[in-house]
């Protein structure tokens, strides 16, 4: 079989011990793709690399902190010709991910967003949690026109010619939402419903915290040009 594509997933972790095994077992190495796992790791004090690396996954130490930091570490060192990311704690269906990668080519796309509340399973997110996604996809959508359902999701499928014409500036949590803004307003692009599960480990996200940044971020971006 011929193999058309490379595919490079990424994935961030820090201290995921408890599923980064389960997820790397869980991506179908399809053979009509050719594959690069890299794991960008926040400097882990558990097994997470060690178990990485017993996966065949590319491991990179990446010390400083932030969401957006990690995932430009990974883009730096990824070579394939189509991106997917998803996070350590099994929550988003790796398994999916090259059914993903058949959709965005057969549909002629260049980036898509997996979407989560359709397919939430009970338990994977608070109420908080989603109140304070609704908010922040309901306030995207008003300052930057962009429709999308799930603007913090963390599952995405895309071209890796894109990425030199997305603005993203973002080293925190704003990240996620602002690499959508951005391919949304230039590049032909979907959500595409998955399922989204109770997370394994430790929760990290600071909801409260996290959530305003991300709010105060969007209008920063809105408006620090007047555009």
């Amino acid at each position: 079989m011929v193999i058309i594509m490379k595919v490079s997933v990424i994935i961030p972790t820090l201290n995921e011990e408890e599923s980064i095994g389960h997820v790397l077992d869980k991506i179908p190495k399809d053979p009509k793709y050719e594959w690069e796992i890299i794991i960008v790791d926040g400097d882990s004090k558990d097994r997470t690399r060690e178990i990485a690396t017993e996966k065949g996954a590319k491991v990179i130490v990446e010390k400083r902190r932030g969401y957006g930091r990690a995932y430009k570490t990974g883009f730096a060192a990824a070579t394939g010709d189509i991106i997917v990311t998803l996070d350590g704690d099994d929550t988003y269906p790796a398994e999916k991910i090259a059914e993903l990668v058949d959709y965005l080519l057969s549909n002629n796309l260049d980036f898509i967003s997996c979407e989560r509340f359709s397919k939430m399973k009970k338990g994977a997110m608070s109420l908080t949690h989603k109140i304070g996604n609704k908010v922040l996809t309901i306030t995207t959508r008003l300052l930057f026109g962009v429709n999308i359902k799930d603007s913090q999701s963390g599952m995405w499928v895309f071209r890796r010619e894109i990425l030199k014409d997305l603005n993203v500036t973002s080293d925190g949590m704003p990240f996620s939402e602002e690499i959508k803004i951005e391919a949304w307003k230039k590049f032909r692009c979907e959500e595409v419903p998955i399922e989204y599960r109770e997370r394994k480990g430790e929760v990290k996200l600071n909801t409260w915290k996290d959530g305003f940044r991300n709010l105060l971020f969007l209008f920063k971006k809105r408006f620090k040009r007047g555009d």
